[in-house]
């Protein structure tokens, strides 16, 4: 029995040969940049390698290192995860409800607003635009307009004072939030096809959030996945934005993330063993972020 599904098996695929010919670029690309350096870190986390020597096997020394005496890195995690909490489901929720108004618009409109929407994310003026409007002296603008109303006397750093770091640091992330995921969504409300929604209020759809949840959502479920990978990514993977602004290491280590202490322990200091148990573990919890997603992603509808 087994020999014959085998047979079957290899049929087909003998049959759709052209068909694996034309995926099998996309494929080994995948396979060479993606599924092989994931395989790489996962060996190279139980060993001690500076780049120029041979690794050596350490076993669980790395992660033992992580866990107990690493307090800078338990410190990343709980920044990681904060900010995640607020840029990942908040990002994806803007993207959401924004995408949902402006496939109400108007075609120009759309088109407009998608770009303006957009552009954040791809321009490099987003970084210039808030380290201007939060210069740490009296020139930049929130302090300027402060001084003005008689709120403060003198400056404030707002990139090193521990109590403003990271509520910036979640306010710019959010703000180039709306990227590729964005432009799904908006693709995915384009090709909802409108007969869907007469029918919904054949069957006692009375509003429009019912709508949205019991039909669009449903029907938009590979673009909303599509999203939130892209979203969860950009939550955990949040370290270039805390270093442009707060330098390398902030003030107090209050906006490190594990993607700080990565770049410190691979770049810097190339102790590539442990900065590949650091990876692992980040990879780990996006796994784990997008499993949680895909379940309550499966509820949606019913």
């Amino acid at each position: 029995m087994r020999e014959k599904s085998r047979y079957s098996t290899w049929a087909r695929m003998k049959r759709s040969k052209i068909s694996y010919l034309y995926i099998a670029p996309y494929m080994i690309l995948f396979f060479t940049f993606t599924v092989l350096p994931v395989v790489i870190a996962m060996f190279l986390s139980f060993t001690s390698f500076n780049v120029l020597e041979m690794p050596k096997f350490v076993g669980f020394d790395n992660y033992t290192r992580l866990f107990l005496k690493d307090s800078v890195f338990i410190k990343g995690v709980k920044n990681t995860i904060v900010l995640a909490l607020f840029i990942g489901p908040g990002g994806y929720i803007m993207s959401l409800i924004s995408a949902w108004f402006i496939n109400e618009l108007t075609p120009k409109v759309r088109a407009l607003l998608t770009l303006v929407f957009y552009a954040p994310s791809i321009s490099g003026n987003a970084y210039l635009i808030w380290s201007v409007a939060f210069s740490g002296d009296d020139y930049g603008y929130i302090n300027s307009l402060l001084t003005r109303l008689g709120y403060i006397t003198e400056p404030i750093q707002f990139f090193q004072n521990t109590d403003y770091i990271i509520p910036l640091i979640v306010l710019i992330s959010l703000w180039n939030s709306f990227g590729t995921g964005f432009l799904s969504m908006i693709a995915a409300f384009q090709g909802v096809d409108r007969t869907y929604y007469e029918a919904g209020a054949l069957d006692g759809i009375k509003n429009r959030w019912q709508e949205l949840w019991f039909i669009t959502m449903p029907m938009m479920k590979p673009q909303m996945m599509f999203s939130a990978v892209m979203s969860i990514t950009g939550a955990f993977n949040v370290g270039a934005i805390v270093t442009a602004f707060c330098g390398f290491p902030s003030t107090d280590y209050a906006a490190h993330t594990i993607m700080n202490h990565l770049e410190d322990y691979g770049s810097t200091r190339f102790e590539m063993g442990y900065a590949s148990a650091i990876a692992v573990f980040l990879f780990v919890m996006m796994v784990g972020a997008n499993s949680l997603f895909k379940k309550f992603l499966n509820s949606v509808g019913k």
